[in-house]
């Protein structure tokens, strides 16, 4: 490293402090920022700080910091950097934690949450050059970060028309050949001992190393996205036991977002669902998992889901209509 780089700790450069808020308070459509334990932005009533800041999670699996200028609100297991010292640009410190973020997850305390104390902030060591140089740097990272983007949005894109095509074929298929097959209801076609219902009613707030609990966010058209999947405690009471998932369950989205659908695999055995996720419990010697999914992500089951939901603001599926869902399928 060049001679006139300067080192130091974190704590020299910056004011650093936790928040003050619980995750209950977060409120949807409220006017200010809200960061906590997620990767989910919340928003809340009120703001803690008014400021540029690095904001990092200090309880979970992974601690990669986020940029935020402006109002906000903070959680009181999450950190602020802020105020930064003139030496220094936060743009230049943002990058610095990006490529040093598994010193977080090594010293990270807790047998099953980790966690993060304020030494592991203030007695960061971290080395940087003049302001000019720090600038040089951050805008070849940027640039280089904004073409991976670019190189991201567009392969979201291709991926989009792929599914586009899949789902066009997949309507036609069944508009096709699934005219004289034999039809039962959806629940004709379920588990003898178990129900389709939906999920956990209260979900509680965040627990690192929780139970991974799929809202309507994660259940996508045929796949499941992990990505701000909430982590919940554990539960004895009914409500939450009829929904703990053993994989092979087809799930459905029968709040809010409609149109979701997608089978719970082998590896999210012992995961639970919300009040807005309908579980359908398949049994296999009935038929396919995966042929339902497709089946009732299909236009005309899509279509008849539409024609029974219910509500203006906020729209549901009753679960005795989803019960009644024609299904046909070969023998």
């Amino acid at each position: 490293m060049s001679n006139f780089w300067k080192s130091t700790t974190l704590g020299t450069l910056c004011e650093i402090s936790t928040g003050k808020s619980n995750a209950n308070e977060a409120v949807d459509d409220a006017p200010y920022a809200f960061f906590d334990r997620s990767k989910t932005i919340k928003r809340s009533n009120r703001y803690l700080f008014d400021c540029e800041a690095l904001i990092i999670p200090g309880e979970g699996a992974e601690f990669f910091p986020r940029y935020y200028s402006g109002k906000f609100d903070l959680h009181q297991r999450a950190y602020a950097l802020f105020n930064f010292d003139s030496s220094v640009d936060i743009q230049f410190v943002y990058w610095h934690l990006i490529h040093f973020h598994k010193y977080f997850e090594r010293v990270a305390v807790g047998a099953t949450a980790k966690s993060l104390r304020l030494r592991h902030f203030t007695d960061l060591p971290i080395s940087f050059p003049p302001l000019p140089e720090q600038h040089r740097i951050v805008k070849i990272l940027d640039e280089v970060f904004a073409a991976a983007a670019k190189a991201k949005e567009n392969a979201e894109k291709n991926l989009q028309n792929a599914r586009e095509l899949f789902r066009s074929h997949l309507h036609s298929v069944f508009a096709v050949h699934g005219n004289g097959l034999p039809e039962r209801s959806l629940v004709d076609l379920c588990e003898t001992n178990r129900v389709i219902t939906y999920g956990v009613i209260k979900l509680g707030e965040e627990t690192p190393g929780g139970v991974p609990c799929l809202r309507t966010s994660n259940v996508r058209w045929l796949n499941v996205e992990t990505e701000g999947m909430k982590r919940i405690k554990p539960s004895l009471s009914k409500e939450y036991s009829r929904t703990i998932l053993k994989g092979g369950e087809v799930l459905v989205n029968v709040r809010g977002t409609l149109g979701g659908v997608a089978v719970a695999t082998s590896d999210m055995a012992g995961w639970n669902v919300s009040r807005e996720v309908a579980m359908v419990p398949v049994d296999a010697t009935r038929v396919n998992p995966r042929f339902l999914s497709y089946f009732i992500g299909s236009g005309a089951s899509q279509q008849w889901l539409g024609g029974v939901k219910k509500g203006a603001a906020y729209i549901g599926i009753n679960i005795e209509d989803l019960r009644q869902l024609p299904v046909r399928r070969p023998q």
